[in-house]
């Protein structure tokens, strides 16, 4: 498959905001809304029921949306009603060729995996120093002191429990009695043990437990965050210090509703997780802030870091797609609680299809030809930004672990501007460089603290 096409990331035509605001697919019964700051949501008989999201936004479920909306355009207490918008069904993305010459050569040339035992280490490029992102060298001068576990959440198209390398690092629910059909923790949800899957829900309207993907997609992503190292088995994740929380949000055809997004973060953010992946996007933006609102108040709530893919609509060298002029989402989004990766080669240069964006691209990370995990006890190779965004991920887990103090926000400036400056990049991205795990352990944190 042409990398163009690899990853969940959306590739639409750019159109006008005005477009963007009428012209997608949306749930006809749901309307968000958001209330002024110290407004109780506005009572209305065309709202049929209520459920809180998070701060003064609400999601809500009317028969009368256009009714709805138009009532709600002319009240002084509502900040803005925004329908709940689907992405876009798309074929999703097949897996590469693993190629094995060129590993080898790789191998031979660049790799010292003297930390790790496990068989397939030397396919992990992006653990080189050269053009990787140092994990190997990071491992062998580690702080002198413990990391402290952190869960990071992979909202995507679920994640295989089972798997070999996978098992041992999932998040469990402790408050949680499995297969009982309670709510033991009160939590809203029944049975959630390794997560929620916001796709299926049940009688009541809540999203359900089975988290298990049937796509490789979002197994993919967790084993390259955090796939049990030294076990003999497979690959080593970047961290050794992650509990992987799966929420099942993208269908298989791609077509995520703004409202499962948010749900999936909120329940990330209260149940726990300090990072959040989120390797897949859009091009249009009708759900206008919902999403970002949401990326804004778990950043301030309970500290959370989302870590977002860039998009993969780039033919470079001579013809990269500047998300800065044609935005794709949530990576385009102004918050200081979202970073957003590029990719980048074995070569150490931007890979072809990486989106760039100086303003709005924060950070590059490896994301070509990247071997992890996927199901069904299997492995295999796939290229995209969606596969540059795990693997800062597993790097921000680890310096968090070690460094559990930073906030949201110094966490991110920790990775910026540790990371390596590569003149290719200078006014591509924000920070011109790419992410590195050695740099970031060992950089004074007090320095680099905002």
């Amino acid at each position: 498959m042409n990398k163009l096409s690899i990853g969940i990331l959306m590739i639409f035509t750019a159109i006008s905001l005005s477009a963007q605001a009428s012209g997608g697919r949306f749930h006809p019964k749901h309307l968000f809304i958001k209330m002024k700051a110290g407004q109780n949501l506005v009572k209305s008989p065309l709202i049929k029921s209520a459920k809180k999201v998070i701060g003064n936004l609400y999601l809500v479920k009317t028969n009368h949306l256009s009714d709805l909306t138009q009532e709600l355009s002319i009240n002084d207490s509502v900040e803005y009603s925004q329908k709940d918008f689907y992405g876009e069904k798309r074929m999703m993305p097949k897996l590469e060729v693993l190629d094995h010459v060129s590993l080898a050569i790789k191998s031979f040339t660049d790799f010292n995996f003297v930390s790790f035992n496990d068989p397939d280490a030397s396919k992990l490029w992006a653990f080189t120093t050269r053009t990787g992102m140092d994990v190997s060298s990071a491992y062998d001068s580690l702080p002198n002191k413990d990391a402290q576990e952190v869960i990071v959440a992979v909202v995507d198209t679920g994640v295989d429990h089972n798997h070999e390398d996978l098992k041992d690092i999932m998040w469990t629910n402790e408050d949680e009695i499995p297969a009982n059909g309670i709510d033991d923790d009160n939590n809203g949800y029944i049975d959630d043990i390794h997560g929620i899957n916001t796709l299926v829900r049940d009688a009541q309207g809540r999203a359900t437990m089975n988290t298990m993907a049937s796509h490789w997609h979002g197994t993919h992503v967790a084993g390259t965050i955090a796939a049990t190292q030294n076990n003999g088995l497979g690959i080593a994740g970047v961290a050794n210090n992650v509990k992987i929380m799966a929420i099942r949000t993208v269908p298989d055809d791609s077509d995520e509703l703004d409202s499962n997004i948010v749900e999936a973060y909120k329940y990330a953010a209260k149940n726990g997780a300090k990072v959040i992946n989120c390797s897949f996007g859009k091009s249009v933006n009708e759900g206008g802030m919902v999403v970002r609102d949401v990326i804004n108040e778990i950043g301030e709530q309970y500290n959370v870091l989302v870590i977002a893919s860039a998009g993969n609509d780039s033919s470079g060298p001579f013809a990269w797609h500047d998300n800065d002029v044609e935005p794709k989402y949530p990576a385009a989004f102004d918050s200081e609680n979202l970073l957003v990766i590029a990719s980048t080669t074995s070569s150490g240069s931007l890979s072809s299809f990486s989106n760039i964006g100086k303003n709005t691209v924060d950070l590059a990370a490896p994301g070509s030809n990247i071997y992890s995990t996927i199901v069904g006890n299997k492995y295999g190779m796939a290229s995209g930004t969606s596969m540059a965004s795990p693997n800062t991920s597993g790097v921000a887990a680890m310096v968090l672990g070690y460094y559990p103090e930073l906030t949201a926000v110094q966490l991110k400036a920790v990775l910026m501007k540790s990371s390596v400056a590569v003149p290719e990049f200078k006014g591509k991205i924000v920070s011109g460089g790419r992410v590195n795990l050695k740099t970031a352990l060992s950089k004074d944190q007090k320095a680099i603290k905002l």
